[in-house]
């Protein structure tokens, strides 16, 4: 187990240490108010890390401190490495992004769409194209998400049994012929909608592959990068070093303990969606390996035409994710001027984003208040830790950027 460390001094990284100061007030105040337990910043330059700080507490009733090691439910942060995963295999030709989804998962063969009506009385019509892997990749796939509340389909979900994405005791298997039997929101490649689509792609890698996704992300992705803490479930050493998860009280005031998905045995569902944990080094690593374009330490995991092709906005038209409202559920992406490639956002406009954002910055962020970042023309990664799941969005995302932004310059 290894932990992150700070490895230069800001100022021979291009930082200014007054404007890092200001961004560590700013979190402290979240803290010290009570609106957050405790949490980990780390930023990068060069693969070197300029700037780590831990503050408050991972249990607060244990009064246990946030420290480099604490392990953290990065929840749809997951979404990238299983990207990394499909993509691996596309490069070994085992997948095409062009492949029909129905030719790995035959249950989503003749896809349709939903016309009108709701329960029993649905009409749906056939879609207009096969649902390919490029589409999940993207989220673009016409699929959707049980906890929405703005279409028909979403309510098709809940009905199915799919509130929280996966049946009660179902494995992904199981999980995705579920999804397989709902009508698609609209035509394939045609709009944006943040999904399920990673579950899916999540059991397409274990039958091309012929091994469980935990498997395959640890013999293929976590183990030649160094990533111990990363796992979908929690091992005796780790969870002592586990945050508590927290959610906000009924008044938004506080916040209070509130369960997470069991992390003390393999779960049964293997979430390509959001089921991993991890910790600040692992996570370090992983954003190396991107920054780097899918080499780390001699290691190479992706090509760098690969890295590069993920990295690029997908979305139809080369529209940005405001063009599609604000349904995602993190409030990040939601932006002007930000568009959305291979499970991660990307900056296409920075004069048109929320926060100061460099062109071609790509990341994405998880549903416990955790994010990340790689700014490739600045040479910065970023990452922020915490364990809160917000009633409300506390809008942290764009004053991180704003603050990380401001400390640079060199």
């Amino acid at each position: 187990m290894a932990q992150l460390r700070q490895e230069v001094e800001p100022g021979e990284a291009g930082l200014d240490p007054k404007a890092l100061d200001r961004l560590d007030g700013y979190l402290a105040r979240f803290v010290d108010e009570g609106r957050l337990p405790g949490c980990l910043v780390a930023l990068a330059r060069g693969g070197r890390v300029a700037h780590l700080t831990t503050y408050g507490l991972r249990d607060v009733a244990a009064g246990l401190p946030v420290e480099s090691d604490t392990v953290w439910r990065i929840y749809s942060m997951t979404k990238p490495v299983t990207a990394v995963a499909v993509l691996q295999l596309v490069e070994e030709g085992r997948l095409s992004l062009d492949d029909p989804l129905e030719r790995h998962l035959p249950a989503f063969a003749g896809p349709r769409v939903y016309v009108g009506g709701s329960g029993d009385d649905v009409t749906t019509r056939p879609a207009a194209g096969p649902v390919l892997l490029r589409h999940l990749l993207t989220h673009t796939a016409g699929l959707t998400f049980g906890f929405y509340h703005s279409h028909p389909v979403d309510a098709l979900y809940r009905a199915a049994g799919l509130a929280s994405s996966v049946p009660p005791g179902a494995d992904l298997a199981e999980t995705t012929d579920v999804y397989a039997r709902l009508p698609l929101q609209f035509d394939p490649g045609t709009q944006w909608n943040y999904s399920v689509a990673s579950n899916v792609l999540g059991r397409v890698v274990e039958v091309v592959s012929g091994q469980p996704l935990d498997v395959f992300f640890s013999e293929r992705i976590l183990g030649p990068l160094g990533m111990t803490d990363t796992r979908f479930q929690v091992s005796r050493e780790q969870a002592g070093r586990l945050a508590e998860l927290y959610g906000q009280t009924d008044d938004e005031a506080a916040i209070e303990p509130i369960p997470g998905l069991p992390l003390d045995g393999r779960p049964r569902f293997l979430s390509g969606s959001g089921g991993l944990v991890s910790a600040a080094y692992d996570w370090h690593r992983f954003m190396e390996l991107l920054r780097r374009r899918g080499e780390l330490d001699g290691t190479r995991l992706l090509s760098p035409a690969t890295v590069d092709l993920m990295t690029r906005n997908h979305l139809p038209g080369g529209a940005d994710l405001r063009s599609y409202g604000s349904r995602p559920a993190h409030d990040e992406p939601g932006n002007d001027g930000v568009g959305f490639g291979f499970n991660v956002s990307v900056v296409v406009d920075p004069a048109r984003t929320q926060a100061p954002s460099g062109l071609g910055t790509f990341g994405w962020s998880g549903a416990a208040t955790t994010t990340f970042w790689v700014d490739p023309g600045r040479d910065l990664t970023f990452q922020f830790m915490t364990q809160l799941r917000p009633r409300t969005s506390l809008r942290i995302y764009p004053e991180l950027r704003r603050l990380v932004h401001e400390a640079v310059t060199g």
